[in-house]
């Protein structure tokens, strides 16, 4: 054989090669860098943490925040630090982590990308829920009824799947939103009625209904930490299946990807998610929309970083949407459902103008 016919092959499999590294070499950066983006996004959260401990009614110097738990001398600042500020934190970053990544989820699981947790009447079934404990059975204590919000999130969920996924076509995601959509306005035709009927129920509902972190207790957080971590789990491991649902029902399929398991485990997720959060803070509508599609705009579509990105980003908008409402109207405060939609709805609308919204 000569030497020509011998370089050919050679030169070709040099050239197949370097292709191929070509393409891996991108990818590694591509996936480095968005690894440091969740580390800068982690740096944010701290920060904002520690904004949300030292900022308030009246501020404190991060000093008082350490001498607080190291050395706690029973002083009126190290009682608000410890009994107020750090629960009312720690869950503002719980419910924010849940809202954030049940929107992605939602809208992964409708392949709408305007969907956010309401959709399926999970944020009404709560409401119902508090309606009920305060309206019927005179329940005052957060730490109470927060048990019957989570339980009308849970009703509402297995309600809206029970029916979307009735029939021979299955629960598609169109029939999901409808169901959703239904039973959330049943949901809150009856919370309307009980609170009409009742001016007490209405006067306690006003300040939950606008959606607040003030008033928790440590005890409250501690109650819905063990659901907020299942739901939290259970979310973020739902990426690489959601993925490939996306390519459709059949194409998910034909990958292995059991449709009705993943799409049963998605609502599980976002029911223990959205169910504890409103129990704690009350609907937070904004959330859950805007935060996933800021971070697909940014990340692209894959769900293995779409899902963690909005756990770490809804809470950092959350957080400082509070810190926010405490130091504008100080010495009282504006909630932060209110800051949410006041902050969170001009860059969404500048977002929408801007560019198209991406489908899914």
């Amino acid at each position: 054989m000569r030497p020509a016919e011998h370089a050919a092959p050679s030169a070709g499999l040099a050239r197949t090669a370097s292709a191929a590294d070509g393409g891996e070499a991108p990818r590694r950066r591509r996936q480095a860098a968005l690894a440091a983006g969740l580390l800068v996004a982690l740096g944010l959260l701290v920060l904002v943490a520690l904004a949300s401990v030292a900022l308030g009614a009246r501020a404190m110097p991060l000093t008082t925040a350490l001498d607080a738990f190291l050395a706690p001398d029973g002083s009126s600042d190290h009682t608000v630090i410890r009994e107020l500020r750090v629960p009312r934190t720690l869950l503002g970053i719980g419910v924010g982590a849940a809202l954030g990544l049940a929107g992605a989820l939602m809208q992964s699981l409708t392949r709408n990308p305007l969907a956010d947790p309401g959709i399926l009447g999970i944020n009404e079934g709560a409401a119902l829920g508090v309606t009920l404990a305060l309206g019927l059975l005179g329940l005052t204590d957060p730490a109470v009824y927060v048990w019957f919000a989570f339980a009308g999130a849970a009703g509402a969920s297995v309600v809206v799947y029970a029916l979307g996924a009735s029939g021979r076509t299955g629960g598609g995601p169109v029939r999901l939103a409808l169901a959703g959509i239904a039973v959330g306005m049943v949901f809150t035709a009856m919370s309307s009625a009980i609170m009409r009927v009742d001016s007490e129920t209405y006067d306690r509902m006003r300040f939950w209904l606008t959606g607040s972190l003030a008033g928790q207790t440590a005890d409250t957080a501690l109650r819905l930490a063990p659901f907020l971590v299942a739901g939290l789990a259970l979310g973020l491991f739902l990426g690489r299946p959601l993925n490939m649902l996306s390519l459709g029902d059949d194409a998910g399929r034909a990958l292995g990807v059991a449709v009705g398991r993943t799409r049963a485990q998605t609502a599980v997720a976002v029911t223990l998610l959205c169910g504890s959060a409103t129990a704690a803070a009350g609907p937070l509508w904004f959330i859950g929309l805007a935060v996933p599609h800021a971070v697909r705009a940014v990340v692209g579509q894959d769900q293995r970083w779409v899902l963690p990105y909005s756990a770490l980003v809804a809470p950092v908008l959350l957080l400082g949407a509070d810190v926010a409402g405490r130091l504008i109207a100080r010495p009282g405060e504006v909630q932060v459902g209110i800051m949410c939609a006041a902050i969170g709805a001009p860059i969404f609308i500048l977002m929408a103008r801007r560019r198209r919204l991406a489908a899914l």
